[in-house]
């Protein structure tokens, strides 16, 4: 079972530039159709391409929300400066035609009282509390079943981008840990893919996941990665630049990340 991740930069590519190109990056990504693939930085417009699709940030003008139609149509006019500025974001997965969806659900990553629980925890100061409050993160929760009767509890997340402090993405990742095991069966093999925006180098909560207590596989090469439990799998195999390529343009400022459950 083919598994792959892929942040698509909300259609952008590196650099970004007017016209985007999410629809090219999602015929690249689904080219060999893969059996599980997990994106984040959907364009809230777009989450309706995919099985499963939740928002994150909803799509608004100022304090006013606004519909996702219009958000695209305001989009379309360079969308490498305006961004998710008015289409909003999320996460979505897409399944393969032999695996039957069992349940969907999703849970808010940082909601305010679990920030002010961890930032009181973590000694945050004024500028990382605004900074963790600034954009709604997700993780979704997917279970399905093949047809020998196997039986997946498939998570997908994106957590916060603070590089003065990661420890904001690490409580997050523990977080949608807890839910990943939580929604899934007993016998279920237990996947948490996503942008985590931590590396194996520097993450605790990582080594944790990794290790014995928690028994997932080891991580990707950078901040994007697959964890697998309950199932022996192959390396994470990091797509190189040359194979998201598009007319010479790079897409996304993320490479697709994948896995085979074996």
């Amino acid at each position: 079972m083919l598994v792959r991740s892929w942040n698509l930069f909300h259609g952008n590519t590196v650099p970004p530039q007017r016209t985007g190109f999410l629809r090219e990056m999602i015929r690249l990504a689904t080219a060999d159709d893969p059996d599980i693939l997990c994106v984040q930085e959907v364009p809230a417009w777009a989450l309706t391409l995919f099985t499963s699709g939740d928002v994150a940030a909803r799509p608004r003008i100022g304090p006013v929300p606004i519909t996702a139609g219009l958000g695209h149509r305001l989009t379309r006019q360079h969308q490498g400066l305006l961004r998710s500025a008015f289409s909003g974001q999320g996460n979505a997965i897409l399944v393969a035609s032999q695996l039957r969806v069992l349940s969907a659900t999703a849970l808010t990553l940082n909601p305010r009282r679990f920030r002010q629980i961890q930032a009181n925890a973590l000694g945050l100061g004024a500028r990382a509390r605004r900074a963790w409050a600034r954009e709604r993160r997700i993780v979704q929760a997917v279970r399905l079943a093949d047809d020998d009767g196997r039986t997946f509890a498939v998570t997908n997340l994106h957590c916060t981008s603070y590089a003065t402090d990661e420890r904001l993405a690490e409580a997050e990742l523990l977080r949608a840990a807890w839910f990943a095991v939580s929604e899934a069966e007993p016998d279920d093999v237990v996947v948490l893919a996503g942008d985590f925006n931590v590396t194996a180098a520097r993450s605790a909560v990582l080594c944790d996941l990794t290790g014995a207590e928690w028994g997932f596989s080891a991580p990707g090469p950078g901040i994007d990665h697959i964890l697998v439990r309950g199932a022996p799998t192959t390396p994470v195999h990091r797509w190189p630049d040359e194979a998201r390529l598009h007319d010479g343009r790079l897409l996304s400022d993320h490479a697709p990340v994948e896995l085979e459950i074996t």
